[in-house]
């Protein structure tokens, strides 16, 4: 199964070590899936994760070693654009690698993607998908 994990999914990981995206976190990272992303998607987690009011609150260390897993064994996908309406265009990178690496998209903000049935919130993936 392959996924990839929005930005909101990834910050609430590190912000809420008990909530259901830590633990989706920790599967990716125990390799329990497989992780897809591009780019874009790094550079996103990066700079969101590096802002200056999560000092303190996500540590570096933290950030270093998150970015080492998922390079190691994620999954660089080269996605080719899809061209449904976005009601925010920064999301396409997302969407875009989802749909072109078969994965789900896992969000808490599903509002800002197609339905689609690959976008899913953090408790739809562990509640069904996971179970499966």
């Amino acid at each position: 199964m392959r996924v990839v994990l929005d930005t909101n999914v990834v910050v609430s990981a590190f912000l809420v070590p008990l909530g259901k995206p830590a633990a989706i976190l920790r599967l990716a990272l125990r390799h329990d899936f497989d992780t897809c992303f591009d780019t874009a998607i790094l550079a996103e987690y990066e700079e969101v994760l590096t802002r200056s009011k999560f000092v303190g609150r996500i540590y570096q260390a933290d950030i270093q070693r998150f970015f080492e897993i998922m390079c190691d064994i994620g999954e660089n996908i080269i996605s080719t654009l899809s061209f449904v309406s976005m009601p925010d265009e920064t999301d396409r990178k997302f969407y875009d690698v989802a749909r072109t690496a078969n994965a789900y998209l896992i969000t808490g903000n599903k509002k800002h993607y197609p339905d689609e049935p690959f976008v899913v919130t953090p408790d739809q993936f562990l509640s069904n998908i996971m179970r499966q």
